[in-house]
């Protein structure tokens, strides 16, 4: 059993920066991914970003460049820090895990608002 705690939501203007924390307590295997999911306004719940334990990281293209993920293994925390935002970028955001070895070990975050304004 996993508990993801979330914490960084909030408003920011266009242009502004915001940094998302979430962290992981419970049985945790080593080999695990953390992940930034979103759900905006009449769109499908999409993958922001996605890091490994050994630091292997996936973006979705439309936050190359602007947003970074990051994790501290000895906290068990995964971080996503949001620059250039956008008002399209207004969602839920949702921290997820899942365990690399063992099949349906997943877990998300209750997600957080970020709401984006012009």
């Amino acid at each position: 059993q996993v508990q993801l705690g979330e914490s960084g939501g909030g408003e920011v203007q266009a242009g502004g920066a915001r940094r998302r924390a979430c962290t992981a307590a419970g049985s945790i295997c080593r080999l695990n991914a953390m992940a930034w999911y979103r759900q905006g306004p009449g769109k499908q719940r999409e993958l922001v970003a996605s890091i490994t334990n050994d630091r292997g990281i996936s973006y979705a293209d439309f936050v190359k460049g602007r947003f970074t993920i990051s994790r501290d293994n000895a906290k068990n925390t995964v971080y996503l820090q949001m620059n250039s935002l956008k008002p399209e970028d207004t969602a839920v955001y949702f921290c997820f895990y899942n365990s690399l070895v063992v099949i349906r070990d997943t877990y998300w975050g209750q997600g957080t608002q970020v709401t984006v304004s012009s």
